[in-house]
């Protein structure tokens, strides 16, 4: 992989919003955030920081979505899914519940090419994925290896992910709500 941007190229924005929302007590992509569904807002960031396309993991009538044709394997399942389905190129992979996340942050990440799959350093999403052959093939092995943990950090590091520095302040952004105490801490 090289280090160029994907300023030219197109890339596909994507909200893992498959998940039980077990610990909610509720879907998480329905709550209100700022007059819109949370899965409707992290719609929207994607499409300000330049997305060509936004698919969402998850079954949402309304949205451009692909079910998740592993249920019960995690966000890896839902993110398997999804490759499977879109054309090779990048991928920029967001929680639905990530409310504060900027599009100037989904840029930056969306912008940096240096490996097949990028991360912000200390955090697993949101995710650059390169989608090809190659990925799709190391996915599937990763899906049909038990043993391999089946978790976004074991796909970051099967693809040989790079972990790149965010800018300074960011880490408010980058705060995800599982629960209705985490929930109620980013809510006006």
């Amino acid at each position: 992989m090289g280090t160029q941007g994907t300023e030219s190229q197109p890339w596909t924005g994507v909200v893992l919003a498959g998940g039980h929302s077990s610990r909610m007590g509720r879907d998480k992509a329905q709550l209100p955030w700022r007059g819109q569904t949370l899965l409707a807002h992290a719609c929207a960031t994607l499409q300000a920081a330049g997305a060509a396309r936004v698919v969402v993991s998850g079954d949402y009538p309304g949205f451009d979505c692909v079910a998740d044709g592993a249920p019960g394997l995690g966000p890896l399942g839902g993110v398997a899914s999804v490759v499977a389905a879109v054309p090779d190129g990048p991928l920029v992979l967001i929680p639905v519940d990530m409310p504060l996340l900027s599009p100037a942050l989904l840029r930056q990440l969306a912008a940096d090419g240096r490996a097949r799959c990028v991360v912000y350093r200390d955090y697993i999403l949101p995710m650059r994925l390169s989608v090809d052959a190659l990925s799709r093939v190391l996915i599937g092995r990763l899906l049909a290896d038990p043993a391999a943990g089946r978790s976004m950090r074991a796909l970051h590091a099967t693809l040989g992910g790079a972990s790149i520095q965010p800018r300074v302040g960011a880490a408010v952004e980058l705060v995800n709500c599982n629960t209705p105490e985490q929930w109620q801490a980013v809510t006006p």
